[in-house]
């Protein structure tokens, strides 16, 4: 099913305006392999983003090569292993089995492939501005391998007007030119790790082609392999979509952040209102409050629309302040800790025990990209506190660029005497399956920012949400 932005078609690439002889020819052999489904598409990029697409490319019978600079990534994807705890190793299993599928590090067979589909990171630098590296090396890689009749998607969150302006550039500098030698477009990832109702397939996909034939292609790509193509005006608006989809995450949950601190000071529990006005069949939309933001979306791509806005001399100061609101969270989740921690027992956080409950940023997923619980634990040994963690998806912490120091760290073991030996507990991520009642039982207080002690009603003196 293709679903049509007002104003715009997906024109049949035969037809496309302007179009020289030339890029008629390219494009109607690119379509009918796609069309056929013997298009060969290379996906760059092996991580929660890309190896779903995978799955779902492979699933419509194309022939999948998946590029990634891990070694050890390709190696177990050709052994039938995930590494991706919601993808199972079955999935792996049956890519490998079906001889359509094949994990590489050799860049240089870009050039076999029909189509070519980016989904490596855009984080954000230590200044708060896009960090391209990951993009531009990647594009300058596949440059060279780069030949005519090709289709090129950009899959990874950005800035309006990074397609055109810093791919095109990169590409056409081997000589062959967008729109007639080879086909550029911007499709941005929807996924949501850990969703059992929208995996990749069920989730429409936006797009917007430098030129309509380039859009015309990834339509009618896309339009084989998930529930829905949304045809836009151009990469940049495709762009834009991405980063409004995000932004409106974004400042809504600040909002509820923010209300969580107001009714809090009046004695009303946040999340008892939230869960009444949803009952509202119009008007409302839940979003509910946490610790801080976690991903590799939320926290991020609100800054991209901020940078590029200066350019135009803009300040977004709605954008802006709901990073603000949403990045002092886990500074206010500490404040309350250390209050209850005096309040109850006499004594602050200095020297005392702290058990952080959930290292991932969502629930049931072993993503720990911009956790809060990272920020959450510099916070607390800054004042002084010791801290460990519990999580049973993240066993051991891996090296992360922001918080090296708790590289290594291991997940303590799951009894009433370890718990017990903790002045406190945090519970940062809601994770299904952990026992709350028994965290309750044998904590002397527990702190909980995810309303996950919801249906504890043993011991709810030992409970604070904050």
């Amino acid at each position: 099913m293709i679903k049509r932005a007002a104003g715009e078609s997906c024109t049949d690439v035969h037809e496309a305006p302007g179009s020289s002889g030339r890029s008629v020819s390219e494009s109607a052999t690119l379509l009918l392999r796609l069309e056929t489904g013997t298009a060969t598409v290379g996906v760059v990029g092996l991580g929660y983003v890309g190896l779903p697409l995978v799955g779902a490319i492979h699933d419509k019978g194309y022939s999948v090569l998946g590029f990634d600079t891990d070694g050890s990534k390709v190696d177990a994807l050709n052994a039938g292993r995930s590494y991706i705890r919601h993808i199972p190793d079955t999935m792996i299993e049956e890519l490998v089995r079906g001889g359509r599928f094949i994990a590489c590090t050799d860049f240089s067979r870009i050039g076999t492939c029909d189509v070519l589909l980016i989904c490596v990171p855009t984080p954000l630098t230590r200044h708060r501005e896009p960090d391209m590296t990951h993009v531009v090396a990647t594009v300058k890689t596949l440059a060279p391998h780069l030949r005519k009749g090709q289709l090129v998607v950009l899959e990874s969150t950005t800035y309006p007007g990074t397609t055109t302006e810093i791919l095109r550039p990169i590409l056409e500098a081997g000589g062959l030119k967008s729109g007639e030698d080879f086909f550029l477009a911007y499709s941005p990832e929807r996924e949501d790790p850990g969703n059992p109702l929208y995996d990749t397939r069920k989730i429409p996909k936006v797009v917007g082609g430098d030129g309509a034939t380039a859009r015309t292609l990834a339509c009618a790509f896309y339009g084989r392999i998930v529930a829905g193509v949304v045809p836009v005006s151009s990469t940049a608006t495709a762009e834009a979509v991405k980063l409004t989809e995000n932004i409106f995450r974004s400042v809504n949950i600040a909002l509820v952040n923010e209300l969580k601190i107001v009714f809090d000071a009046m004695g009303i529990d946040v999340w008892e209102v939230i869960d009444a006005a949803k009952t509202k069949p119009f008007g409302f939309m839940p979003f509910y409050p946490g610790p801080g933001l976690g991903g590799h979306c939320i926290p991020i791509d609100p800054f991209y629309l901020t940078w590029k806005a200066r350019e135009f001399n803009i300040v977004t100061r709605f954008i802006e302040l709901a990073g603000e609101i949403n990045t002092a969270m886990p500074a206010h989740v500490i404040r309350r800790l250390a209050e209850e921690m005096d309040a109850r027992f006499g004594k602050g956080l200095k020297g005392a025990k702290v058990l952080v409950l959930g290292i991932a940023y969502k629930k049931n997923v072993d993503d720990d990209r911009e956790s809060p619980a990272y920020q959450l634990m510099t916070l607390l040994r800054t004042r002084g506190a010791g801290v460990a963690y519990f999580d049973p998806l993240v066993p051991v912490i891996r090296p992360n660029r922001e918080h090296p120091e708790c590289a290594g760290m291991h997940c303590i073991p799951w009894t009433p005497e370890s718990l017990a030996g903790f002045d406190a507990a945090l519970i940062c991520t809601d994770h299904d399956g952990v026992d709350y009642a028994e965290l309750v039982r044998y904590s002397h207080l527990v702190v909980d920012t995810r309303n996950a002690t919801c249906d504890v009603f043993e011991y709810r003196e030992r409970i604070v949400k904050a």
